[in-house]
């Protein structure tokens, strides 16, 4: 049986899995996971030297965890890289270690939510293709500032607000039919459901 383990890049990713219905998600599909997620603080620290010491954190046992998690999911962005494959050679996982690279970062799945996006901006909001704008973040607030006239702080404080007050959900990024990373993500759960 899966037990799941989660890395991510940054603050944002772990308030994301941690905040947001994906723990909820997991668990009406079935899925045990460790409700730890760890943050390596940044991707330049998702290197082939770190992983084994990121990876042990979800996999040792103690008085809080009676099975180890067995298959574990980075969550990273793709950023500057060229594409997804130089990444996940530059992260060079272990073998059981699943690499799934936000396009071209984590907030273009925000971009992705329009139920949440609409919520934010008291009105309705569709993009229709938030993996390819390069810099989701700024984009958001660039949209924060013409529609309700604010800004909205760090990407850590903005994820915070964005889940917790306005409902963001991976599950309706997911949904958007150019938001392929997110897709992507929950595919690669549903794959591991049946082992």
């Amino acid at each position: 049986m899966v037990k799941l383990g989660f890395i991510v890049e940054g603050d944002t990713e772990k308030f994301i899995l941690e905040e947001s219905d994906f723990f909820n998600y997991l668990k009406s599909l079935g899925i045990d996971f460790d409700p730890e997620v760890v943050n390596a603080e940044g991707n330049q620290n998702l290197l082939p030297h770190n992983l084994p010491l990121l990876t042990k954190r979800l996999t040792t046992l103690n008085k809080d965890r009676k099975i180890p998690a067995n298959v574990i999911i980075i969550l990273t962005d793709l950023d500057a890289d060229v594409c997804i494959t130089k990444t996940k050679e530059r992260i060079s996982p272990l073998p059981n270690q699943i690499v799934v690279i936000s396009v071209k970062e984590i907030e273009a799945w925000f971009l992705s939510d329009s139920t949440a996006m609409s919520s934010l901006l008291k009105e309705n909001f569709v993009c229709d293709n938030p993996e390819g704008v390069d810099n989701p973040f700024e984009k958001i607030q660039s949209i924060c500032l013409d529609k309700i006239q604010r800004g909205i702080g760090t990407k850590t404080r903005f994820a915070n607000n964005f889940v917790s007050k306005h409902k963001f959900s991976i599950l309706n990024a997911a949904k958007h039919p150019n938001c392929n990373s997110a897709k992507y993500f929950l595919n690669k759960i549903l794959e591991l459901k049946n082992l």
